[in-house]
């Protein structure tokens, strides 16, 4: 693809940045036709990135391609990672340190009050321990940058053993790599669109991180796509996230050498959501779940994807004419196995057959 000027040359930066190919393929734009007609409104489309082709797929996926490779690039031999006890990014990073022949060590941290067996064993706990990766257990969920400084501690006693590891950081201050994996999706999104001539007037996303929604929105907008891109907070209140997503488009100006072309009123944050907390679901989120299911035979889980088509569903609702709303489901699938007592909720009496 042939860009002008100031944008050939941040995508020739990109282009030019380490990396490592774990996706590997164009993630499916789906028309959910049966959920539209449920929600009313706009028509909704979701873009498949839990589809990605790695132990159960996720956005993250597409952000390790770019942190992997500066660690490959800086010969490491062993990554280490930090995340809730449920964490995607913790399974994805460990698989994808398993196909390039890197050592994982993760740290759970606790950010649900919850001990039960289902959520501290299943789900993705489970596949960690498939995996191989090395756990480790961090008792404060609400203290991002002590869990970075405990990683970087755990790190520092493996290169005393000799080993070269590589720490990817949580909390902010460092360089927004695996941002840069969906300012490449926004190149993706821009040709699939274009290609089948969808008009979109919202994408709707999970913000957590902040490295997909603001790696996405940085994409457009150098793309000189204007069509607003909404996040839907799981992790903390509006505010706090739309600071957050700035920090990250700032980070990328920097990492691609470019003028930041995210303006202050282009960030969207929606916590409507997120209540009752990060990885508790409420009643919207839990009927999310049901009509995800139901109409399309879709799974959302209840941490992140619930919570955005939430979103989502609402935006269509809330849009009688103009463009479909554009979701962008980004995984999370395994951790259903950790919410049984949610995902019951959500379906209620549904399917129980009569005792007689």
């Amino acid at each position: 693809m042939q860009y002008p000027g100031e944008l050939h040359e941040a995508f020739a930066a990109l282009d030019r940045l380490p990396r490592v190919r774990l996706a590997g393929t164009v993630t499916p734009l789906e028309t959910m036709r049966n959920l539209s007609a449920r929600a009313g409104g706009a028509a909704l489309v979701v873009k498949r990135d839990d589809l990605t082709p790695l132990a159960m797929g996720g956005n993250k996926v597409r952000q390790l391609e770019f942190i992997l490779g500066d660690a490959m690039a800086k010969r490491a031999d062993t990554v280490l990672i930090t995340g809730a006890v449920q964490s995607n990014y913790v399974r994805l990073a460990a698989a994808a340190s398993r196909r390039l022949g890197l050592s994982c060590h993760v740290q759970l941290e606790a950010r649900v009050d919850r001990d039960d067996p289902a959520y501290r064993e299943s789900g993705n706990v489970l596949l960690d321990r498939l995996l191989g990766a090395t756990i480790h257990r961090y008792h404060d969920g609400e203290d991002e940058a002590g869990a970075d400084r405990r990683l970087d501690e755990i790190a520092a006693g493996l290169a005393d053993e000799g080993r070269r590891p590589y720490v990817i950081h949580l909390g902010q201050g460092h360089p927004s790599l695996g941002a840069l994996g969906y300012v490449d999706a926004a190149r993706e999104l821009v040709g699939q669109v274009e290609s089948v001539g969808l008009d979109v007037s919202r994408v709707v996303t999970a913000s957590g991180s902040g490295a997909t929604h603001a790696g996405l929105l940085f994409g457009l907008r150098l793309l000189g796509v204007p069509t607003p891109v909404a996040g839907a907070c799981v992790r903390r209140d509006a505010e706090r996230q739309r600071a957050r997503i700035a920090a990250h488009c700032d980070s990328l100006s920097q990492l691609l050498g470019v003028d930041n072309p995210v303006k202050d009123g282009d960030i969207v944050t929606d916590d409507r959501f997120f209540a009752p907390g990060y990885g508790l679901a409420g009643e919207a989120a839990r009927e999310a779940i049901r009509l995800a299911a139901h109409a399309e035979g879709l799974i959302v889980d209840p941490v992140y994807t619930a919570k955005s088509l939430a979103l989502a569903i609402d935006a269509a609702r809330a849009t009688s004419a103009g463009g479909a709303v554009l979701f962008l489901h980004t995984g999370g699938v395994p951790a259903i196995f950790a919410y049984p007592d949610d995902v019951l909720a959500a379906v209620g009496n549904d399917g129980q057959a009569g005792h007689r």
